[in-house]
């Protein structure tokens, strides 16, 4: 199997348009228990990210679009949302190809390297209601499947969706919700929500090669 930048690009526009669509709903969320901005900035980091797509051109390659992402996500005014998002994406990056595709096993080499270079600046890790408890299983679902890249990112995104559900049962211990303590149970994580949307984005994304 061979992930090709066009798939790529198209995976992350995907993804960019479904966290976008989800807007209302994560502000909503981060409302509860945040400053209610969550919504709004995943907006701003999801329309950086599409420009930066949309700006690159036919020649290139993959770590040179992950790296054009991160710059462009880097850039933002926004919440804490704007650092994790462009570490993800650094990460992503360092962890690509410095050519035009690759294979199956880089293709998961590349999402382990952004999950571990974001855990390395975060600490959080699944069962912390942060967007780790979408973005672990998400990876791990990546290492575990076989098959085509469809297959691939539909494990992903349904584990990503499994990790995001189960956020309404922790309390929280990172971002100003962890203030709220016992009583942030009941509501899941806008930032696992934001992950899970992202990945399932990603996921559809891949439709518009059909």
């Amino acid at each position: 199997m061979t992930v090709t930048l066009r798939q790529m690009k198209n995976m992350l526009l995907g993804g960019a348009a479904s966290v976008i669509a989800a807007r209302d709903e994560l502000t909503d969320i981060d409302s509860r228990f945040g400053d209610a901005d969550h919504g709004i900035t995943m907006e701003k980091i999801m329309k950086a990210l599409g420009k930066a797509v949309d700006d690159s051109g036919e020649d290139g390659t993959i770590r040179g679009l992950m790296n054009a992402v991160s710059m462009a996500v880097m850039t933002i005014n926004g919440g804490s949302a704007v650092p994790l998002w462009t570490t993800l994406f650094d990460g992503l990056a360092e962890g690509a190809p410095d050519r035009a595709d690759m294979s199956e096993d880089e293709f998961r080499a590349m999402f382990r390297c952004g999950y571990e270079t974001l855990f390395e600046i975060s600490k959080a890790k699944k069962g912390d209601k942060t967007m780790m408890d979408a973005l672990e299983p998400a990876v791990d679902a990546l290492g575990a499947t076989t098959g085509c890249l469809a297959d691939m990112m539909k494990a992903a995104a349904r584990a990503a969706e499994a990790g995001a559900g189960e956020t309404v049962n922790f309390a929280a211990r990172f971002g100003r919700a962890k203030n709220y303590g016992e009583r942030s149970i009941g509501t899941p994580d806008a930032g696992a929500m934001s992950m899970k949307y992202f990945i399932q984005g990603l996921s559809e994304g891949l439709d518009r090669d059909q």
